[in-house]
Order: C-alpha cells, then structure tokens, then sequence
C-alpha cells in the first residue's frame, strides 16, 4: 500500500504543471507557418558553400544597396552595430593584425565568408528579415569582405567563388562556447 502511495504521489506532481499549461490562455498571438515558409529557412549554408544559391555581386553594388537598406541602423560607415569594424582603416586596406576580443563583432571574425552570407540573408534587414534578393545579399557580403580588406573592390562573389575566401582569422576562430577533447579513455577500456 505504501508504494503505491509513493507512486500516485508522483504521478501528481508530474501531472500539476501539464494541467496548469492547458489552462493558459490563448493570447492568439502569430500564426502557423506554411509549407513554403519553412522551406525558405530551412536550410544552412555550411563553409564549403554547397547550399549556396544561384546570384551574384560586387562591392560597388554592395555600397549601394547598404546605403539605401542599410545604413539607418547600421550608420553611414557601418560605425553602429556589429559592423562597427566597417568603420576603422580604409577601404580594400588589409585587416590590421590578429583578431581581438574588440574585433569579435567583425565579419573579419568568422572563419568562413559564406557565415556572412548566411547570416545577411536570414536575418537583414531588421524590419523585413529575408527579404533582399540573392543577388542583394552576395553584393552586402561583397561590400563587407571589401571593406574590412579581405576581397578586392571589382570581385564578384557568387555561389563558386565566395566559398574560396579566405578569411583573415580561419585558423585563429574560436567558437563562443569553448569546444573541449572528449574525456579520455579509462585504462581498463
């Protein structure tokens, strides 16, 4: 009798929070998504680029588009935000020695270009995330890669050759949360 005591015991204060969250209130807030919608971010573009889809651009195309979309948040140089980076040095110099803690908001950073593209492409601009085209978003990524020093101002980045930039801090990266060696193996193993 005593453990079976136990067990309802149990079984009810396992039960309580799945009652309680059933009785919350539907604040009708959002909406399902549809088939298409989730295919349209339901990818990711991984650095060998193989995801990438068809477009291109370059960074004169890039400053454009960032001036017209860009610039109200990120500032005239892209001195606000994380790509406050844009900011220091001239255009197409090289990028000035190891990155640092302070160069951690820099495209810069990132081992692989095609992060930036990725990133440019799901989440900008703020108002309206997803809504530049390929093309647009290979033109940004261009404009970041030539103004942080990494690509040439008439490079044109596509699906073939953004794969093959090579970033300044590729060898150097290190991942927010520190990734350690799995535990070794006990001797009697």
């Amino acid at each position: 009798m005593r453990c079976s005591l136990n067990l309802l015991a149990s079984v009810i204060v396992l039960a309580a929070p799945t009652v309680g969250l059933a009785q919350t209130p539907d604040y009708k807030v959002g909406k399902p998504l549809s088939q298409d919608e989730i295919k349209s971010f339901d990818f990711m573009i991984g650095p060998d680029g193989q995801a990438l889809p068809a477009g291109h651009g370059t960074a004169k195309e890039g400053a454009v588009i960032f001036a017209q979309r860009c610039q109200v948040c990120h500032g005239q140089n892209g001195e606000k935000g994380v790509l406050r980076r844009l900011a220091l040095g001239s255009p197409g110099k090289p990028f000035p020695g190891p990155i640092s803690n302070e160069d951690k908001d820099s495209v810069a950073y990132y081992p692989f270009a095609t992060i930036a593209w990725d990133y440019i492409n799901r989440a900008m601009p703020v108002p309206k995330p997803g809504s530049l085209t390929h093309d647009e978003v290979y033109s940004l990524t261009a404009f970041l890669l030539y103004r942080n020093g990494i690509i040439q101002e008439n490079e044109v980045m596509d699906e073939k050759t953004l794969p093959k930039v090579v970033m300044p801090n590729r060898n150097g990266f290190e991942p927010a949360v520190p990734v350690y060696p799995p535990a070794p193996k006990p001797s009697w193993w």
